[in-house]
């Protein structure tokens, strides 16, 4: 059965690493967040960017560990991201890694939507567990 968990989260970017070059800006950057909501837990990760000279027009890649509980079910999963952003056109996908989960997430799958409101960060994650 399909479950949606939502709430806000806190992220903190730390950049770590950057590369100006001809026509585009590549950068490494940690990744912390605090989620809260049906997922309380950490994400802890790294994310690969890449800015060009183009206002509003990037790409980033990260992959994230998530470390809490989920409908009061204890375990950790990763994430995979990928945005592309072309001016106000903005493709976001946020996949659960397939076989990542542990603990009683063990066998989870499925996909985290991301929205930002008046600079508040708000998750709604799409997933699926195994019958227990």
């Amino acid at each position: 059965m399909t479950q949606h968990a939502r709430g806000p989260f806190d992220v903190k970017l730390v950049p770590q690493d950057e590369d100006a070059g001809p026509g585009s800006t590549l950068g490494r950057l940690s990744l912390d967040k605090v989620f809260h909501g049906d997922l309380d837990a950490t994400g802890k990760g790294q994310m690969l960017t890449a800015g060009t000279d183009t206002p509003g027009s990037a790409v980033y890649v990260a992959i994230e560990r998530v470390t809490g509980t989920l409908h009061g079910k204890a375990g950790s999963f990763a994430l995979v991201h990928k945005g592309l952003m072309r001016g106000a056109d903005r493709q976001l996908t946020v996949e659960i890694v397939p076989d990542s989960g542990t603990g009683a997430l063990k066998g989870i799958s499925g996909s985290l939507a991301i929205e930002i409101t008046g600079g508040k960060h708000l998750y709604d994650l799409t997933y699926t567990l195994p019958a227990q």
